[in-house]
């Protein structure tokens, strides 16, 4: 399987590929913050996510990496942010097969 990395910090997901990914995990726009980060702390986003709306915070991932779960794979019949050894190795199973 091919796959392109990029260092996520200085290039984060673009918005159309956080909308994607923010769709995979049915608009739990928590899921892709990277909510033990430094920056996320330091902006109270703990507080201010619950009433930010979807443009507004998938603006914010576009624009500072750091705020952004990682790792973040987004491809044809993936979707996977942060790390669980049991669902990745069930996506990968699934779609290497």
């Amino acid at each position: 399987m091919a796959y392109e990395e990029h260092p996520i910090r200085e290039t984060p997901p673009k918005p159309s590929e956080l909308k994607t990914m923010l769709k995979a995990y049915h608009g739990e726009l928590k899921k892709l913050f990277n909510t033990s980060g430094g920056d996320y702390r330091e902006q109270k986003l703990g507080l201010k996510l619950p009433t930010m709306s979807d443009q507004d915070a998938i603006a914010l991932l576009a624009e500072n990496g750091n705020l952004v779960k990682r790792p973040f794979v987004l491809g044809e019949g993936v979707a996977l942010v942060g790390f669980s050894e049991a669902i990745w190795q069930n996506k990968i199973h699934r779609i290497t097969r």
